[in-house]
């Protein structure tokens, strides 16, 4: 198969590699332009254009695909088949017909579940039982496509959404050689039209812990955000990041610290087995709670 693969982010990477090592040709890598990181601002590139040159294959990074040029180049690639992880930008109709087979997408729900730019923190956070991956056709709506196949798996009650990220990396990289290998043969099947639901892209202005929620909604607020943008509470006068949780038992005022790091909720209370200090590395509670004193009360 002749493959052009479009992906930007860590999530896409074994996706490219699997396919790469099941033999197809890649004929091109196309990825979000090098933006601003690190301290110096430099413009760094993708995790899926890095992976991409090191492998030698050949990269493009348009900032978008609306000119004709663009799309021309696209076709001129005489692909038999587009795989999109986590691209970022919409594709336009020319682009998703040039492939003889299409467009593949790998979606880490189970669609119409959680349709949208961030289902992995959704689903965590809605205290899902269950998600998993669809390779989905692609069409001009939204992830809206029918499914050609899907896996689901659950979701661990201790689970963070950095864990179910890479577990779902993993699969989505095995489903879509199976898919590759299978173009053509595989029955679309149309998604239903109930059960839709829109995983709305993660404001860092909901990073903020409310204590007076129920621990069960606490507890999955501080996993589904982490590791980014990371669930967080002022400490002293310092933001302490939250990455892992789980609620355990105790009661008494909302952000009330019940002994170690076990807070108490609107009801119920929430264990933090991991945080981050400012500028600090992840610790686990025992470590932190060495070089940390916490007031009797949490508190955003």
């Amino acid at each position: 198969m002749r493959i052009i693969f479009m992906g930007t982010p860590d999530f896409s990477v074994p996706a490219l590699d699997a396919l790469q090592d099941a033999g197809h040709e890649i004929v091109c890598v196309y990825t979000q332009p090098p933006r601003p990181a690190g301290r110096g601002k430099k413009d760094r590139p993708s995790p899926v254009q890095s992976r991409a040159e090191a492998l030698g294959l050949a990269v493009r990074h348009p900032a978008r695909l609306k000119a004709h040029e663009e799309q021309e180049a696209f076709v001129a690639l005489g692909a038999d088949l587009a795989v999109v992880v986590a691209y970022g930008l919409i594709l336009p109709q020319p682009v998703l017909d040039a492939p003889r087979f299409g467009c593949m997408n790998i979606h880490a729900s189970l669609l119409p579940r959680w349709r949208g730019a961030a289902p992995i923190h959704r689903a965590v956070m809605a205290g899902d039982a269950e998600t998993g991956v669809c390779i989905m056709q692609m069409e001009a709506g939204l992830d809206t496509g029918p499914v050609l196949l899907r896996e689901s798996t659950a979701i661990g009650p201790e689970e963070t959404t950095g864990d179910l990220h890479d577990r779902l990396s993993a699969m989505g990289a095995r489903l879509i050689v199976t898919a590759a290998e299978r173009a053509g043969a595989l029955e679309p099947m149309p998604q239903p039209e109930t059960g839709v639901t829109y995983a709305e892209k993660i404001d860092k202005a909901e990073a903020a812990v409310d204590w007076s929620r129920p621990a069960e909604q606490v507890d999955r607020h501080i996993r589904g955000l982490s590791p980014f943008p990371g669930a967080w509470t002022e400490v002293a006068g310092e933001r302490l990041k939250l990455l892992r949780s789980r609620v355990a038992p105790g009661r008494g005022a909302p952000g009330e610290v019940l002994g170690g790091l076990t807070v108490a909720c609107g009801s119920g209370a929430v264990e933090i087995t991991e945080a981050q200090r400012p500028g600090k590395r992840p610790m686990d509670a025992a470590e932190l709670l060495r070089g940390l004193t916490l007031p009797g009360r949490l508190g955003a």
